[in-house]
């Protein structure tokens, strides 16, 4: 089957997978397949004819889409209340995100973790570019050493391998290959009491972080061994851009430059669960349905026909009846007794098209995605906008669940960015204000509504400007940057900010 696989060895005797991490890589595999339309492929032969269209990333998508939102947005706290520290530090990361271009890698991080429940993001300091430079890293691929008797998901691991295997390649004689890259916090140097004063920290630090990126051959893999346990004896070490042979490098951080980013909150867990997952039963039926579907749809186009006493074609040499091909324009000459039966189809294809339209109601039900989210209903169709509104109860409710697992991780990684950027001596020492990413509006809002209702609210004074111009960007206004729109508003005469007139309109009735 073509698609992604995920860790799996070859050999299973040499396998360097944990057992606790198996079931997640084949589940992985498994959720990719569904993905790309080719889960038939897992049944054999048994899947041959199998029909599949799509439903699977369409859930993956239209969930992506909504936990998204319209806008994706970097915000420093206090960069509205005119505070230039934070102002210059949301300058910094808003043009570190378009150098890097996160939005689109973040698209693609978030898809993994919808699909597979996991997604990766890893940093690292680019003395070429002189800044922080960030990649998504497949979850297959990523193998973290969780703390012994942990029972809380947010404990942060002090050791993560991101491991892959290469296949052997006969045309040019190259082994299949084993890498690992690992990332481990541990004390500086040698010396047990030796410190560090990193620069967004006044307090001395016994930590750091080590970067080791070796390779094995696989036939050389002690077969005892898992991804935490290898031996480095065999091993050969990669070496950096600069030249720095990477065994045990000291990366002057205090931190593992690594950001795990689960789908779901899953308490004492920490990985993520796939948004197909407990709909995975239904994908199935739907499947299976829309296959028996298309073979009653191709009885009914082409009907089975039974003939007696007609006249058929046949072979000149082996005196047989030819096969008889039912035609437009076709006559068969009958004879007196003779009969021409055909087997209607059209109801049992109708019962099927209503048990698939079931199933999609169902299918909507248990991935709390709306019927007009998926394209099975027609918005005009709709008793009323009330009712379209009570619909996307559970959609909201779903995708605040998924934004609440995602609320500590973004703020973590801008942190680790904007820490970077001291290491490598772009920022000054010091405490750095917190920043996150502020999603947008991910529902069908009244824009005008809202408008009038942040009018009035400032005009009153029961609504500050810079929450109104916040409630202004999550109903999707076109506001780029709020702090700038707060400022704009406030640049103007108080009279014209409130919709008065102001001098220049003086002059012209002058003139006039």
């Amino acid at each position: 089957m073509e698609g992604r696989t995920y860790g799996l060895p070859s050999n299973a005797d040499a396998s360097w997978v944990p057992e606790v991490d198996r079931r997640r890589l084949a589940a992985y595999t498994v959720l990719a397949a569904y993905d790309t339309n080719q889960a038939a492929a897992l049944l054999g032969e048994d899947g041959a004819d199998r029909r599949e269209y799509g439903d699977p990333a369409l859930i993956v998508d239209q969930t992506l889409t909504h936990l998204l939102g319209e806008t994706q947005q970097i915000v420093v706290a206090g960069a509205e209340e005119a505070d230039q520290a934070a102002q210059d530090a949301e300058t910094l990361l808003r043009n570190w995100a378009d150098s890097e271009h996160l939005w689109m890698r973040m698209q693609y991080a978030e898809r993994n973790a919808v699909l597979l429940g996991d997604s990766v993001y890893l940093m690292a300091w680019s003395r070429k570019k002189g800044r922080p430079v960030l990649k998504t890293i497949d979850p297959g691929f990523y193998f973290p050493a969780l703390p012994d008797g942990a029972i809380d998901a947010d404990e942060y691991p002090a050791r993560i391998h991101l491991a892959w295997e290469t296949a052997a390649d006969p045309a040019t004689g190259s082994k299949g290959t084993l890498r690992r890259v690992t990332y481990e916090l541990g004390a500086i140097g040698e010396e047990e009491t030796a410190t560090r004063v990193y620069p967004w920290s006044a307090q001395p630090s016994a930590l750091t972080c080590y970067l080791t990126d070796a390779e094995w051959d696989l036939d050389q893999v002690d077969r005892t061994s898992n991804v935490d346990s290898l031996s480095l004896k065999r091993a050969r070490f990669h070496t950096n851009a600069d030249g720095d042979v990477l065994d045990h490098l000291d990366l002057q951080l205090d931190f593992i430059p690594v950001v795990h980013v689960p789908n779901t909150i899953n308490g004492a867990e920490h990985f993520g669960q796939s948004s197909l997952m407990k709909a995975a039963q239904l994908i199935d039926d739907l499947g299976a349905a829309d296959t028996d579907s298309q073979r009653a749809s191709a009885t009914t186009g082409s009907p089975i026909i039974g003939l007696s006493g007609a006249r058929l074609p046949v072979d000149r040499k082996s005196g047989q009846p030819l096969p008889v091909q039912v035609e437009p324009g076709m006559v068969w000459p009958l004879g007196d007794s003779g009969q021409l039966t055909t087997v209607d189809t059209s109801t049992q294809l109708a019962e099927l098209r209503s048990y698939v339209d079931t199933l999609r109601d169902r299918l909507s039900v248990v991935t709390r995605l709306p019927a007009s989210v998926l394209g099975t209903m027609e918005v005009s169709q709709a008793p009323s906008g009330y009712a379209i509104q009570l619909s996307f109860g559970p959609l909201d409710a779903m995708v605040r669940s998924m934004r609440l697992a995602r609320a500590a991780k973004y703020p973590l990684l801008l942190k680790m960015v904007l820490r970077l950027y001291q290491a490598g001596g772009v920022l000054s020492p010091g405490q750095q204000p917190q920043a996150s990413i502020a999603l947008g509006s991910y529902l069908p809002t009244d824009r005008a509504g809202i408008l009038d209702l942040v009018t009035k609210g400032v005009v009153a004074g029961v609504l500050s400007l810079e929450t109104g111009v916040r409630m202004l960007v999550d109903a999707g206004f076109p506001i780029d940057d709020a702090a700038l729109e707060v400022a704009r508003i406030q640049g103007r005469t108080p009279t014209a900010a409130q919709g008065g007139r102001d001098e220049d309109d003086e002059v012209d009735d002058e003139a006039a």
